[in-house]
């Protein structure tokens, strides 16, 4: 059991629904997360992978959607995520300059993958995520390779780490520690559980505007650390992972309600923030080699939405949360701090 304090620790409760066992991404089943994390004098920097599943994603596809809340991202695979509406990679977190090189490991991962199979692999669609950690890391080096990705791939647990750790190291959140946080809710439909999780990458927001629980905390902690600017820059990654069987437009849907959560947080999105979701369902699968012409698939009734709405925007400002206070103080490149959340949760 990974033993860090998370924001509900602090006696900080997010929402009013049920959290799952770990309150994380990985409380729906088949959800993995590993890191690799890169922590030298300079180089603040790491990847974070989530397998969405625990055989072949490629083979075994599974629904999926997209959004770009403002879209200054170098994200690679959204286009055929809005296109077809599925998923048929592990989704990989890094830095800006090493998203090529973690897609080329991803895709050299997926080839073998296949080949156990004797499946060729010729076309491909890798989802690499990123946010700019060039604050605390010297992102030039590019210190990412193939080794660390396949390194995370082999790391990824159910019960993972938050925080300043893999794709987290070098991110800063609300100008303090961001990093890799994640959370879960549990709705009962039908009288069956369903599990919804995010995780998120934080890297955006403004210490002025950071508000928890209705508080902004942010005034008071900004008049004791040396901020650099007053202009918003940063990004965000949410990843949702659900149970329940969601159409892709449904799944698009709920990627929007992520902005509830960052907005109770106070972000205000600026003009160079990258706000990028991408949803997938583990309710259905579309296989590959499906050689029928009508398929059939489960969807939950429209009008039961709205508890879902409630559960991913709980869950995005709560992962938020255990992102910033599950990291600790990090000393980076240029001799440049963020000190962590939990040095002034007390403020509450």
């Amino acid at each position: 059991m990974v033993k860090q304090k998370r924001i509900s620790d602090y006696g900080i409760k997010i929402g009013e629904l049920e959290k799952g066992t770990l309150n994380k991404i990985t409380d729906v089943k088949g959800v993995k997360v590993g890191h690799a994390t890169v922590d030298t004098k300079d180089s603040k920097t790491g990847v974070t992978i989530i397998l969405p599943r625990e055989d072949n994603i490629y083979r075994n596809k599974f629904l999926a959607a997209s959004y770009v809340l403002n879209g200054y991202g170098k994200t690679t695979g959204l286009v055929q995520i809005e296109e077809l509406g599925t998923l048929e990679s592990i989704i990989a977190l890094t830095n800006t300059l090493n998203v090529g090189l973690v897609h080329d490991a991803v895709v050299e991962y997926m080839i073998e993958e296949c080949r156990k199979e004797n499946l060729e692999l010729t076309t491909f669609n890798p989802v690499i995520c990123e946010c700019n950690d060039s604050y605390l890391n010297d992102i030039s080096l590019r210190a990412v390779k193939k080794t660390h990705v396949h390194e995370a791939i082999r790391n990824a647990k159910v019960d993972f780490e938050e925080g300043d750790i893999g794709a987290g190291k070098g991110m800063s959140c609300h100008q303090l520690k961001g990093g890799i946080g994640s959370a879960s809710r549990i709705l009962e439909l039908d009288e069956k559980k369903y599990t919804i999780g995010v995780l998120v990458q934080s890297n955006h927001g403004l210490i002025k505007d950071l508000t928890i629980g209705g508080k902004n905390i942010g005034n008071r902690i900004a008049k004791e650390i040396e901020v650099e600017d007053q202009t918003d820059k940063g990004s965000i990654i949410s990843i949702i992972a659900t149970d329940l069987p969601l159409s892709s437009r449904q799944l698009k849907r709920i990627c929007k309600r992520t902005g509830v959560g960052l907005a109770r947080l106070g972000s205000y999105i600026g003009h160079g923030s990258g706000e990028i979701t991408i949803a997938f369902s583990t309710g259905n699968t579309i296989k590959h080699d499906y050689e029928e012409n009508i398929l059939n698939i489960d969807i939950l009734n429209e009008d039961k939405l709205d508890l879902v709405f409630r559960a991913v925007a709980e869950c995005e400002e709560e992962a938020v949360l255990n992102s910033m206070i599950a990291a600790d103080t990090v000393l980076g490149f240029k001799g440049r701090t963020r000190y962590s959340l939990k040095e002034y949760i007390n403020y509450m």
